[in-house]
């Protein structure tokens, strides 16, 4: 779709459309009120400024549609696109690889009683699972600082996959 489609979504379209990236009401709601754009630069551009201001609930409440890291998506739909394109470098092959994300997921969880979550488009399995390890160091406020900044890159990354023209803007 070309940014004049999405400008031209009826509300309800476009607010599934943008829940679909980040489920966050506010912001999908924001988001489509601001509408025309007047370039893919400008939806971006205003969708993450806005995605910078996510409370800490509402980072929680996105995260509910994640998967772990290492696991699929279990329903289908763009949820379950978005998480299979998004960890393609995780290769669920390497058994050793695959059990230390899983004791670290449940080690981030044990301690910050959320999924762990990480922008895995563009990295391999172990460079999450470096980062995994390193995060399990924050404080917890540092760290739904940390998990929100890499939820509002998902969220612009899958906006930008879904409206053509974005990937150069």
């Amino acid at each position: 779709m070309d940014i004049s489609e999405f400008d031209a979504l009826d509300e309800a379209a476009a607010r599934a459309l943008l829940l679909g990236c980040a489920d966050v009401p506010r912001w999908a709601e924001q988001v489509v009120a601001a509408r025309p754009y007047a370039d893919p630069a400008a939806l971006l551009a205003h969708a993450d400024e806005l995605a910078a201001g996510w409370s800490g609930a509402e980072v929680t409440r996105a995260l509910a549609d994640h998967p772990r890291i290492g696991e699929r998506h279990a329903g289908a739909g763009a949820a379950a696109d978005h998480s299979a394109a998004e960890q393609a470098g995780v290769d669920a092959r390497d058994a050793d690889l695959a059990a230390r994300l899983a004791a670290g997921n449940r080690a981030y969880e044990e301690r910050f009683d959320r999924i762990f979550l990480v922008r895995a488009a563009g990295r391999s399995a172990g460079e999450i699972l470096e980062l995994l390890e390193q995060r399990l160091d924050h404080d917890p406020a540092t760290e739904l600082a940390v998990t929100a900044g890499q939820l509002r890159e998902i969220a612009v990354l899958r906006l930008r996959g879904l409206v053509s023209g974005l990937v150069d803007a």
